[in-house]
This record gives structure tokens, sequence and C-alpha cells, in this order.
């Protein structure tokens, strides 16, 4: 393929990533709140204003209007195209690193469900089933039609996934006197060993756990939070997942090479 068709791919990856990211707000607004993503159509919160057309378009419309609806003047949140931003160059990214494939579409599909439970989980503390569980049986469908892991390496990961932060949630409390891990967590994990396969799904617990505890660490010794206050874990695991996406065969192959000597 020609430098200037890996170009003109990109954009139209980037270009329709933004797009579904608009979708992605509304997900992340509404599912927390029971609403239905597709009514009414978009509109302000605060004012109920339906959104012209031409005022939601991805990321433009945000410079546009200078962060604010054109109707009420109340500020729009900077998260709107800052996740069409992120689901923008998510998209370019699995174009890259998988090329135009199949299976660069079920990549695509996990990309945004992560997107939406990092959003959720941050902002409402909440990782909906809506997501996970329409995404479980993706992953399994995905696994066994266009992904290269296959459904038998699907269905361990999903069984993987969640039950070891099933076994961690339900040994939490006798070790360590309190809650572990949530339901929603264990099945984030669970769709996510759909798609990827089980050792990507260890890999996102060590990522995330290593990540969680650095920054929870962080947070608590600058006084930002307090030790007992809660922080989800959700955002954490999917970091952990996209390291596992875009890494995890190089990062396999790097550590059993240094066990091969």
């Amino acid at each position: 393929m020609h430098d200037s068709q890996d170009v003109l791919l990109l954009v139209i990856s980037g270009a329709f990533g933004a797009v579904v990211g608009s979708f992605l707000n509304v997900c992340i607004y509404r599912l927390p709140r029971h609403e239905s993503v597709a009514w009414p159509g978009s509109h302000c919160p605060t004012c109920s204003h339906a959104i012209a057309w031409y005022d939601n378009i991805p990321i433009l419309s945000y410079v546009a209007l200078v962060g604010r609806c054109r109707h009420c003047g109340v500020r729009i949140p900077l998260q709107y195209p800052v996740v069409e931003m992120l689901n923008s160059l998510g998209y370019m990214g699995v174009v890259v690193f998988f090329g135009l494939a199949w299976s660069t579409v079920a990549y695509c599909v996990l990309y945004s469900a992560l997107l939406v439970v990092a959003g959720t989980d941050l902002s409402h503390k909440i990782i909906p089933n809506a997501v996970t569980f329409p995404g479980i049986v993706l992953g399994l469908i995905s696994a066994g039609t266009i992904l290269p892991l296959g459904l038998v390496n699907g269905i361990i990961g999903l069984l993987v996934g969640g039950g070891i932060l099933w076994l961690l949630a339900w040994a939490s409390p006798y070790l360590f006197g309190k809650e572990g891990m949530g339901g929603g967590d264990i099945k984030l994990l669970a769709m996510i060993g759909a798609f990827l396969g089980w050792k990507p799904a260890v890999m996102t617990i060590m990522v995330g756990s290593f990540l969680g505890s650095v920054i929870g660490v962080a947070l608590i010794a600058s006084r930002v939070i307090r030790r007992e206050d809660y922080i989800p874990f959700g955002p954490f695991l999917v970091c952990g997942a996209l390291v596992s996406l875009f890494f995890g065969q190089s990062l396999l192959d790097w550590y059993q090479g240094l066990l091969a000597g």
C-alpha cells in the first residue's frame, strides 16, 4: 500500500473514531443514570435544548463553541472532546498495529467498550452490565470467527480473567477484613479475556494492579485522598488491557526470552 493510501486510511479511521467517540460520551453520561442511549437525541443536560448537527461535530464543535452551550452558556465538560480524541487516536492505533482486517473491527469495539468503562467508573464508580455482558458475547463470537486466538482460548480467557478476580473478591473479606474487587471489575476482566485470551488477561491484572498501587500511594502521600477512600479499579484494568492489546505479545516474548537466558 502506498504512503498516501496509508495516510488516507489513518485519517478515515481517526475521523470515524471521533464520531463513535461522540456516541461513547452519550453512553458514559446516560448508562449510569439508566437512561436510553438512543432516545431522546443529543441535548444539553442543563437547558435540555436539542443540539443541532453543526454543534455536534466531534472536537470541532467544542472548539467553535469555546466549550459552552450555544443556548444557555453553561460550560461543556472537557470530557467530551477528550473522549472523542482518545477514541480517534485509539482507532488509528489499532489500524497501525493490526492493519486493515476483520480483527481490527473487533479490537476497535473492545477499545471503545474499555473507554466507556473507564469513563463511567471514574465519574460514577459504576461499570455497566450494558457494556460488559454484550462485550463478553461479542468477544467470544469474535474469538471464534475473526480473531486469531480462537473460541477455546477466548473461553479460557473469560474463565481465567473473571475467575482470578472472583477469587480475590471472595478471599478479601477473610484476608483483609473488607471487600475486594467489585462485580463490575470481575465482568470487565472476563470481557477482556474473551477478546484477548488468558495470558493477556493475567497481564492486564498485573499491569493494572501495579498502576493502581503506584498511583494510589502517590495520591495518599500527597493527601489528595485518604487511605480509606475508595479508588475505582476499572480504569487501571483498562490501562492494563490496552497495554496487553498493543504490546502484550512483545512483552510476553521479552519475558520468555529472559527465562530462556
